[in-house]
């Protein structure tokens, strides 16, 4: 791929995060309000449906996706992400988060080689083990590790199966009727657990941030299946490591949060390892 086309790759992917992150931003500013975290992750599946359903040209033929076990576990795992982060996000600095969070292509790597049949390659070991290093730093294990980034690593965790998950139906599906199937499943098992919940008041503060929340993963997610339909996967991977950049900024911003020494230091290698790949695919790929 040429620089150009390659900077051109990076704003999108860029931009897909940013939007992803905005979304997390409004949930941090519910959640730490005392909205449940049920509530905001079921309102994200739910309102992105509604959204993305016009867009995703479904078909009476396509349905039959529901026999499928493999759809329901993916979206199970990515559910079960989207309420793990959220939790985390209700104590924990932004950046944090995201940077515990980022164990998931190192979780997706590791089922890859061990259960779909891919060869380890030497140079991506390395670079995962530097960015899990990385996350190291973030966490801090045995040093103060604080509750809420144990549910970041969780969400990391469902991640990476999610995203495993999501190797072994690429080939059977579209890819915007795989994003409809996990929002709507996603609102389905979320369901029982959101009436259960105490519901927050409906003022137009809570509905709009509800509906940022939603709306920027939603939007998120669509430019980069969008995105995935004319890159290759291993070179978008390396450019979601630019979330933490949002991540950070936003966390400064709008929570006035600063990552401390060690934390920044963590940050530093997980992005070094996500660019680093990069590096690495555009070396072995000829122009």
């Amino acid at each position: 791929m040429h620089t150009t086309d390659l900077l051109r790759l990076a704003a999108l992917v860029f931009t897909a995060v940013t939007c992803v992150v905005l979304g997390d931003t409004a949930g941090k500013v519910l959640t730490s309000g005392g909205v449940d975290p049920v509530i905001v992750a079921w309102a994200r599946f739910g309102l992105g449906a509604l959204v993305l359903l016009p867009l995703s040209g479904l078909r009476l033929t396509e349905l039959s996706i529901a026999r499928d076990w493999r759809v329901w576990l993916r979206a199970g795992f990515v559910t079960a992400g989207i309420s793990c982060i959220l939790t985390a996000l209700r104590t924990e600095p932004i950046a944090n988060v995201f940077g515990a969070f980022f164990v998931g292509p190192g979780v997706s790597y590791v089922i890859a080689v061990l259960f779909l049949g891919e060869r380890p390659s030497t140079l991506r070991s390395l670079l995962l083990g530097l960015g899990f290093i990385g996350v190291m730093l973030v966490v801090k294990p045995g040093f103060g590790v604080s509750f809420g980034l144990f549910y970041a690593l969780a969400a990391g965790c469902f991640y990476g199966a999610y995203l495993a998950m999501t190797r072994t139906v690429a080939g059977s599906y579209r890819p915007r009727l795989l994003l409809m199937s996990q929002l709507l499943i996603g609102t389905l098992l979320l369901t029982p657990m959101g009436l259960s919940v105490e519901m927050p008041t409906l003022d137009w503060t809570i509905f709009a941030l509800l509906s940022l929340s939603a709306l920027g993963s939603a939007v998120g997610n669509y430019i980069l299946v969008v995105v995935n339909k004319t890159a290759e996967a291993s070179l978008i991977a390396p450019l979601v490591y630019s979330q933490l950049i949002s991540a950070s900024v936003l966390g400064v911003v709008v929570f006035g949060e600063w990552p401390d020494v060690i934390s920044l230091c963590g940050l530093g290698l997980i992005l070094l390892s996500g660019f680093g790949s990069l590096l690495a695919h555009q070396r072995a790929t000829p122009l």
